[in-house]
């Protein structure tokens, strides 16, 4: 499969870290670390309470952001939600959807999540749609299983023509915060298995252009191996994404391996 056909991302998961008034000092480093990169777009998402603050830092459109989470709801009485056209008039450019802590303690399943990505592209911005296994899905030979079923499912609500604008993220749940990660083999086999449910589903021309991530604990010691997989675009970062130097170097790994260093 020919990366040529889609962008590599590198997208930043902050989760519930860091107060408003640590995003500028920390948006600076990461613009003063940050390789030159051509071939390779960053991302952070952040929680709703950072993204004015990220508005007016990043001015110079080398480092997108956006959000963690969004309603299925446009308006309306629902206490605590954050809609679509909330983000897209805060210029956010990413949306993080059925992210595994989303699905375990907010009541996410396959079909919002489809919903929520949905909505996100409605207005202009691109779903990041996760999408993983357990550790006794693995084990009982489950995992594509699981994982098919919710890629079909998402992409069941997205607009035929569209799909090419989402991006998926196969976050491996047992890899998560826990240091572990998926071998390159494995991490790679799971991506490949989606873009040919992708293919299965929408066609050859959709597969080869969609951007799929991998978000397992990838760092700067693993990002070059597991950047080089055919059928890996980049990566959701948890942890190290907190750490301006280590992100910055996952980046560089992008340049490393499409041969910019």
């Amino acid at each position: 499969m020919n990366k040529k056909y889609r962008k590599t991302l590198i997208a930043g998961n902050w989760k519930m870290n860091l107060v408003p008034s640590e995003v500028k000092p920390f948006a600076e480093e990461l613009r003063t670390l940050m390789p030159k990169t051509k071939t390779c777009e960053v991302a952070v998402m952040v929680p709703f309470t950072h993204i004015s603050t990220l508005r007016r830092t990043l001015k110079d459109n080398r480092i997108s952001y956006g959000a963690q989470d969004v309603s299925i709801h446009e308006k309306g009485a629902f206490t605590g939600e954050v809609s679509a056209d909330m983000l897209a008039d805060l210029n956010a450019h990413y949306v993080i959807v059925g992210h595994s802590e989303c699905r375990q303690y907010h009541g996410d399943n396959d079909f919002t999540v489809g919903q929520k990505a949905a909505a996100v592209l409605e207005k202009k911005m691109t779903p990041i749609i996760c999408v993983g296994e357990s550790l006794e899905q693995r084990e009982r030979g489950l995992t594509m299983e699981h994982i098919s079923y919710q890629v079909r499912a998402a992409l069941s609500f997205i607009p035929e023509g569209k799909e090419r604008q989402c991006v998926i993220a196969y976050e491996p749940i047992w890899a998560i915060g826990t240091g572990k990660t998926a071998t390159n083999e494995e991490a790679q086999e799971v991506c490949e298995g989606i873009r040919a449910v992708i293919r299965a589903k929408c066609g050859a021309r959709v597969a080869r252009g969609v951007s799929i991530l991998y978000g397992g604990s990838m760092n700067p010691k693993n990002a070059q191996e597991l950047l080089s997989m055919p059928d890996i675009d980049g990566g959701l970062i948890g942890g190290a994404s907190l750490k301006p130097r280590d992100f910055a170097q996952i980046i560089d790994a992008v340049a490393k391996v499409t041969g910019e260093e």
